[in-house]
């Protein structure tokens, strides 16, 4: 029988859409919810999308179609080899590690899943291969049968990935970028062969980041979103729920989660992941889940305030223009690559919160400094700033007193420091040259 994905406003569409068919149309948030497995199957593999693979949506709905375990696990370790021979970097399951000297800091024991050595150097390859996975089944059991452009808008770490993964396929991409996107990156991304489009803040455009606009008119265009953000492409969050069922293997008495928020897929995809180990009984109890976000824009945190002054979700979500719309000034801070003008997935991220009686975290940017070099100080890890603004909101929470010593706080490190990985493919460039 053929998946279905449900819509927040009760529409059914087939596991092959994108995005719910009404989104734009009225004032409601429209965000397709991938189907949760019924049982928690792990597998004995390292790379996590075949490691839990029969919990994944893209393997529900590939053996739906017709294909079979072997053939789904030979497609993802083709993909992957194409990315490893590209990249110099496979899908693994990524490191978590104590943190004793920054757990002494907070007076509670703090792990960090370290994702600077994932896949393009970030956790962003993560939602981009599962939107591949299922792209690629579909083509492999011809229900796909031509190959339109995929479409991202993205300042940084999810372009690469985006770019990564896409010629890994040999699959078209358009990126839409800002003027102030890193040059390493863009630079990366050039070598790639995907389609940079640079896309400016002018007076004449409407509210909203102009990248995601164009992305968007993209997309309407009949390009396939390939981006970071649940209700453009269920299928982002399909693979970014491995992390979560990752530290449900590593830490399954972990009590808190503290996620950093851009567009919000990864607290989605984590908090998913972990509430569907929790509910197969994998983990004891499904930890608390906050977010954090930097004062140079907090989209999120407005958003969370006013669901819990409506008091009801269901009501706030169909009250969209009242909870979520574009930050009114130009977004600012050194943890640059969260900057999103609007909390796409605010919804998901607003119910994780609420469920577990988390909160929305708002740091400035001492705070987001001060995390960054703690990290830098006390560990060998060589994230960049925006890789360690979740653990500014786990600093901020313990100075208001708000961690127990008995807790097992986990922070998510999320992208690797782009010059100090430059100066290390060009010693190792150097070297082989030798």
């Amino acid at each position: 029988m053929a998946l279905e994905l449900v819509c927040s406003c009760g529409a059914v569409a087939p596991a092959d859409a994108t995005a719910c068919t009404r989104r734009g149309s009225d004032n409601t948030d429209h965000v397709l919810f991938l189907p949760a497995p019924l049982e928690w199957v792990v597998e004995d593999a390292d790379n996590p999308f075949v490691r839990y693979r029969r919990m994944l949506t893209s393997w529900q709905s590939a053996l739906a179609d017709g294909l079979s375990d072997q053939e789904f696990v030979d497609l993802v370790v083709g993909l992957d080899d194409a990315i490893a021979a590209i990249d110099g970097r496979r899908f693994l399951v990524s490191p978590l590690h104590d943190a004793p000297a920054l757990g002494d800091h907070i007076g509670a024991r703090l792990s960090i899943k370290d994702e600077t050595g994932g896949v393009s150097g970030s956790h962003k390859a993560r939602h981009l291969m599962g939107i591949m996975v299922h792209l690629l089944a579909r083509e492999r059991v011809g229900s796909l049968t031509e190959r339109p452009p995929l479409a991202i808008a993205s300042c940084g770490n999810a372009a690469l990935a985006a770019s990564v993964v896409a010629r890994a396929a040999d699959w078209p991409l358009q990126v839409y970028v800002p003027p102030t996107g890193d040059p390493l990156v863009l630079d990366r991304i050039r070598s790639l062969d995907a389609e940079l489009v640079v896309s400016e803040r002018t007076p004449e455009l409407p509210p909203g980041d102009p990248c995601y606009l164009g992305f968007g008119a993209a997309v309407t265009g009949g390009a396939i979103a390939f981006g970071c953000q649940g209700p453009d492409n269920a299928l982002a969050i399909d693979g970014g729920r491995t992390l979560g069922w990752e530290i449900a293997e590593q830490a399954p008495d972990v009590s808190r989660v503290v996620v950093q928020v851009g567009g919000a897929a990864l607290v989605s995809s984590v908090g998913q992941g972990l509430q569907i180990a929790a509910d197969l009984g994998a983990i004891g109890a499904m930890p608390e889940v906050d977010t954090v976000q930097t004062q140079g824009c907090a989209p999120l945190a407005r958003a969370f305030a006013a669901v819990n002054k409506i008091g009801d979700l269901t009501a706030a979500i169909h009250q969209r223009d009242q909870i979520m719309w574009p930050w009114e000034q130009e977004p600012h801070s050194a943890a640059y690559g969260i900057l999103d003008d609007e909390t796409y997935d605010w919804q998901s991220a607003v119910r994780l919160m609420r469920g577990t009686e988390g909160d929305s975290v708002v740091v400035g940017e001492d705070r987001v400094m001060e995390a960054h070099d703690r990290v830098r100080d006390t560990t060998d890890l060589t994230p960049c700033v925006t890789g360690t603004s979740g653990l500014a909101g786990v600093l901020e929470l313990a100075a208001d007193g708000r961690i127990a010593p008995d807790e097992h706080v986990v922070a998510l490190i999320t992208g690797i420091d782009r010059t100090v990985e430059a100066e290390q493919r060009s010693r190792v460039s150097k070297s082989g040259r030798r």
